[in-house]
């Protein structure tokens, strides 16, 4: 069952923000996305670069991104059907977001996911300052 879609976003503020991300919401939509930033690819590519999504799942995100126009799919008359998925201008303008996305995960992994080398990462900026403040206070439970 396809879920709820809002025929438009009048609300309070930050309702524009409301607006983008419920564009892009689901599980994988952002990841297909992402992976057609590189260019046209068949509904088998892209199953392929996102291998955990089932075919159904894959079928109704890309059908969901078509519908809010930020994926154009062509159609092929040939046997078998051949189509193709590409982004749309306003996927397209999408690119510094996911772009800023996968950086922000790229930096932030090894303190949310899966470390990329197999040992813990160790973490910087301001999450390293979380880390260590926390740390103190802990140690300083401890001991009292």
């Amino acid at each position: 069952m396809a879920k709820a879609r809002f025929s438009r976003f009048d609300c309070s503020p930050g309702c524009s923000v409301e607006a983008a991300v419920g564009l892009i919401d689901g599980k994988w939509k952002s990841v297909i996305l992402f992976h057609l930033l590189s260019g046209t690819l068949r509904f088998g590519e892209i199953k392929r670069q996102v291998a955990s999504v089932t075919p159904r799942m894959l079928t109704n995100q890309l059908r969901e991104l078509e519908a809010d126009g930020l994926v154009e799919r062509r159609v092929y008359a040939q046997v078998p059907p051949k189509v193709e998925y590409s982004l749309s201008p306003l996927g397209r303008s999408m690119e510094p977001i996911l772009l800023a996305l996968k950086a922000w995960g790229d930096a932030n992994l090894g303190l949310y996911g899966k470390p990329l080398s197999g040992e813990p990462a160790e973490p910087t900026g301001a999450a390293a300052s979380t880390v260590m403040a926390a740390g103190a206070e802990k140690a300083d439970l401890v001991s009292a």
